[in-house]
């Protein structure tokens, strides 16, 4: 008779056969006699419907079980250990870590590996709950291998047989040496064939017996076909000794399970989902990378409570999931009242609090408090911070959180003004960070006059020391506690520091709505705040409401203001002008720059004075670089002068912007990037990531390129910011244009074209640096000198403030067509000498082709070997480069255009860009040149174009045909001769069966390539 299958757990008990971990397929279970069971797991279309963004996020609520995430070494070692056991060498393993760290995600894991390759699988757990029951996790085993009638046979076991009825029986009347030699035996028995994995889980709940047992197991194991993986916690029990004798002898591996980096984080958030990584939004991914601390079980509570309690911007902290809460209270609870008395205190002051205070405000013997907080590091709730005995930290911020949660308005208030009478005492006056944790203990105490001063001052402090991250925490705790009854003045500060704050850091997800001024504040501080909101508006990408917060600024201010009053302003409307669709807005943001400077220079405003300084910097940058570096100059000078660091960086990273387009290579740049990073200056972070995304997008370097735009884009988006967010789209387009990929360059180019209204100097750029050179890479030279007109025609309405190409690809493309010659390019000589690095590869050619029309050869050859060493780091646009003009220098005589053909066809054919390589290859047949046959490419064709017959060349043909194009102008694209498309186009016709040219286009759309 077939004895019964265990029922179905979550731990794979009982069963020697695979189980599917993909949810998506099916779950396989096998009979005694072998037959196969199947059923399926609910499809992906069945489970339930996604929560999802505007964007399209997905922020839940889908469990996803199908991936183990970030424990591959370990899991690694454990596919090792089964695979030695089913040659005959056994193993053990312990699993340790603090709770919620994943041991027993970890273990299940591993009992589907090895039932995945047909090894028995049994799991036992000990237990604090009920009666003690000698053995459990040992008898818990034997019944799961009896219910699947995998036990062997009493007979089997060599006179242990009645020991182990009496295990199953209860009533284990033997040594504990007796009875690990019968758990021996039987996994040997078990495990004969095709080797056993016993998993014995919560192990440091173990009664002494069961360890005793496990102890003889380790040392005998190592020649029985079977694994021992015991899940363990790191308490200071009997499990834990036994593991680290274990490890000292060599009986066991530990594998010590250690919080998931933030990669991994994006990982599990996006598996528990069942979403792509990109699709996860970006609230839910910043709150599981702050909140959760890489503690898997926290994660995934974050994520599945993200659905009932979604994060948008502006929100106050959402609860605690409420299994975390429980977690967290149940192992307060432990502690006993002193444990949690302490614990509720120090959540007082955050995720980091002081031992001396801390000792001082409760007053109890000193012993009875050093066993407290013993017992809670060893519970993995606290951990030290930093060196010595002064400062601890939760675990992770949302155990402070909960235990906050927890305290009784009256308790929360009588623990907040003990604790703040006892920092009081320890640190007279209150010096450096101490000021902040005094207004958090008043605020917790309910003193909210005293807690927004002393938030204003300890910010003031922050934002001097350039930790605008660390203001902002502040400042966005005290602005919440402003009252009808707040003194007008102090209501001003707090707005004050906060807009400013939010502005320099790009964190416009922090501010308040609406972050508006009583009537009580004085006019003149009224109209500061609107300019400040002015700015604000136009760094978000909304100019109209900017221009509305000018409005009222301006209407605030008397008729003859002082000239500090107004510094504010005209920096506020020079910002906005930049916004402006204008020809002139360039000229009239310089002019208010420039009033802006002498109005804070003459008020004493030295850090209005350095961000107006960095501003005009900024407009002059393109027309007069030596002017752009002296504002520089002066705005860092005046930061250090006054000991101001954000102005400083701020000064720093223009200077490296500045110089980023002569080095060889961009490395002050990246530093200057990660310093404001670590200031927090997120938008100037950004505006540096775009300048090393297009450097790299030239270097060729695509790949790390991509992953900056990705990161940038997706904080940028988060935050609100508007102009870093279409730069950053910009990048992207420009990205996918160097590797003339037009359909992605495309829609990249959609998704920045709502954010030009806002930056319309970006126009220009999309133009020049993308569709232009994406044109050129197709042999579209027409359509990428339009394009390049287009940009220019945009730049008249709407000046950029960044170079598109008129210093460089126009000037060549100008050249070539004849449209630009000495009379109209003034100083194209020295063009080729000064510039950006990326422009003088571009018009030192454009000088050397009008000195080869002019007959100087040998300097037309000098001016270009000169353009081609500054080409040294831009692989794609030096073989463009030698493409363009090698038939002006093979018609006029100069240079080596036959070599400049050869290096030009090899790049492009490798790198996939057919229609420049067959130029290539059709200037060099011109030439007499030979031409190296390329037989590769056919992987362009599509499969059932391919079975036609169609090759390479017919396709390039069929496409422009399918675009309604006629033969000569075929014959111009592909350097081919008309009578040759004549012939590829009879056999497009021939091979796919249609009648005339007419029926192919309308039944080839889809080969159509983008205009």
């Amino acid at each position: 008779m077939t004895p019964p299958q265990a029922p179905q757990t979550d731990g794979y008990r009982g069963h020697r056969t695979p189980h599917i971990v993909d949810p998506a397929a099916p779950r396989t279970a096998r009979r005694e006699g072998g037959e196969p069971v199947t059923a399926l797991w609910p499809a992906r279309s069945a489970r339930p419907a996604e929560h999802r963004t505007a964007a399209g996020h997905i922020c839940g609520p889908h469990r996803g079980r199908g991936r183990l995430v970030g424990r591959g070494a370990e899991m690694g070692r454990i596919t090792a250990a089964l695979a030695a056991a089913r040659s005959g060498q056994g193993g053990a393993l312990f699993v340790t870590g603090e709770p919620g760290i994943g041991k027993t995600r970890l273990a299940t894991a591993a009992l589907a590996a090895a039932a995945s390759a047909d090894m028995v699988t049994v799991r036992g757990r000990a237990s604090t709950v009920g009666p003690p029951v000698p053995y459990r996790p040992l008898v818990e085993a034997l019944l799961l291998l009896a219910r699947a009638g995998l036990l062997p046979a009493p007979e089997e076991l060599d006179g242990y047989g009645p020991v182990m009825t009496r295990l199953l029986g209860g009533t284990p009347d033997t040594s504990h040496i007796t009875v690990a030699e019968t758990m021996l035996r039987l996994l040997t028995a078990v495990g004969r064939q095709r080797g056993c994995l016993l998993v014995l889980d919560d192990l440091h709940d173990a009664d002494a017996g069961t360890l005793a047992v496990v102890e003889y197991l380790l040392d005998n194991i190592g020649q029985q076909p079977a694994v021992l993986l015991l899940v363990a916690g790191r308490a200071p029990r009997a499990a834990g000794e036994l593991a680290r004798r274990a490890r000292q002898r060599e009986a066991a591996q530990i594998l010590d399970l250690t919080p998931l980096s933030h990669t991994d984080v994006r990982l599990l958030v996006a598996a528990e989902l069942d979403a792509a990584p990109a699709e996860v939004c970006p609230e839910l991914l910043h709150r599981a990378l702050t909140g959760g601390a890489g503690i898997p079980f926290v994660v995934k509570e974050l994520v599945h409570d993200h659905a009932d309690h979604p994060v948008h911007h502006g929100d106050r902290t959402p609860p605690v999931p409420a299994t975390v809460a429980d977690d967290i209270r149940r192992r307060t609870t432990s502690l006993g009242p002193l444990g949690t008395e302490f614990l509720g205190t120090a959540a007082l002051f955050g995720r980091r609090f002081p031992l001396p205070v801390l000792e001082h405000a409760i007053g109890t013997d000193p012993t009875a408090l050093s066993e407290v907080l013993r017992a809670a590091l060893a519970s993995s709730l606290i951990t030290p911070d930093g060196p010595g005995t002064q400062w601890y930290a939760f675990h992770y911020p949302l155990a402070a959180e909960a235990l906050l949660a927890d305290l009784g308005p009256g308790q929360r208030a009588r623990h907040a003004r003990r604790a703040a009478h006892a920092l009081a005492r320890l640190h007279p006056g209150l010096p450096g960070a101490w000021r902040a944790h005094a207004a958090r203990l008043h605020e917790h105490a309910g003193e909210t006059r005293e807690a927004v001063r002393l938030y204003c001052e300890a910010a003031q402090r922050a934002m001097d020391e350039g930790a605008l991250e660390r203001a902002l925490q502040l400042l966005t705790r005290a602005h919440p506690l402003l009252e009808p009854g707040t003194a007008p003045e102090l209501h001003a500060t707090v707005l004050e520091l906060l807009l400013d704050a939010a502005a320099r850091s790009g964190r416009l997800d922090r501010l308040p709505t609406p972050p508006a001024a009583g009537h009580a504040v004085p006019a003149a501080r009224r109209a500061g705040i609107h300019a400040r909101l002015s700015g604000i508006a136009t760094l978000a990408g909304r100019p109209a409401e900017a221009l509305h917060h000018l409005d009222t600024a301006r209407a605030l201010l008397p008729d003859h203001p002082a000239d500090g009053r107004t510094a504010l302003v005209d920096l506020a409307a020079a910002h906005a002008e930049l916004s402006r669709p204008a020809p002139d807005r360039l000229r009239t943001a310089a002019r208010l720059a420039r009033r802006a400077v002498d109005a804070a220079r003459g008020d004493d405003r030295p850090d209005t004075a350095c961000e107006a300084l960095l501003l005009l910097g900024r407009l002059a940058r393109q027309q007069d670089e030596p002017a752009a570096t002296a504002h520089f100059e002066r705005a860092r000078a005046i930061a250090l002068a006054h000991r101001l660091p954000v102005p400083r960086t701020a000064a720093e990273v223009q200077l490296a912007l500045t110089e980023a387009g002569h080095d060889d290579r961009p490395g002050r740049l990246e530093q200057a990037r990660q310093e404001a990073r670590r200031r927090g200056l997120l938008p100037l972070a950004h505006e540096a990531g775009f300048a090393l995304a297009i450097e790299r997008i030239r270097r060729g370097a695509y790949d790390d390129a991509r992953d900056g735009i990705i990161d940038g884009t997706a904080e940028a988006s988060r935050l609100g910011l508007g102009r870093p967010l279409a730069l950053l789209r910009l990048a992207d387009a420009v990205r996918y244009a160097h590797q003339g990929r037009r359909t992605e360059m495309r829609a990249a180019l959609e998704r920045l074209e709502p954010h030009l209204d806002a930056a319309p100097g970006l126009r220009p750029l999309s133009y020049g640096l993308a569709r232009a050179f994406c044109s050129l890479l197709e042999e579209r030279h027409d359509a990428a000198g339009q394009e390049l007109a287009q940009a220019l025609a945009h730049d008249t309405e709407n000046p950029a403030a960044d170079d598109f190409g008129r210093q460089g690809l126009a000037l060549l493309l100008g050249v070539l067509a004849g449209r630009l010659g000495r009379g109209h390019c003034a100083g194209i000589a020295e063009a080729g000498a000064e510039g950006t690095r990326w422009n003088r590869q571009f018009a030192g050619l454009a000088h050397a082709v009008l000195l080869g029309r002019e007959g100087h050869r040998e300097r037309a050859t000098a001016a270009a070997d000169r353009a081609l060493a500054a080409a040294g780091p831009y692989p794609l646009a030096r073989r463009l480069c030698l493409r363009l003009v090698a038939g002006p220098a093979y018609e006029d005589g100069w240079g080596t255009p036959v070599e400049w053909l050869r290096e030009a066809e090899e790049y492009f054919h490798g790198a996939g860009l057919h229609p420049v390589a067959a130029a290539s290859r059709a200037l060099l047949r011109g030439m007499g040149a030979p031409v190296r046959q390329r037989r590769t490419g056919t992987e362009q064709v599509p499969p059932h174009l391919r079975r036609s017959g169609i090759t390479v060349r017919e396709f390039e043909v069929a496409r422009l045909v399918a675009e309604r194009i006629s033969n000569k102008d075929i014959a111009g694209r592909l350097h081919i001769s008309p009578r040759t498309v004549e012939k590829h186009v009879a056999n497009v016709l021939h091979k796919t069966g249609h009648p005339n040219r007419r029926a192919f286009a309308t039944a080839a759309r889809d080969l159509t390539a983008p205009a």
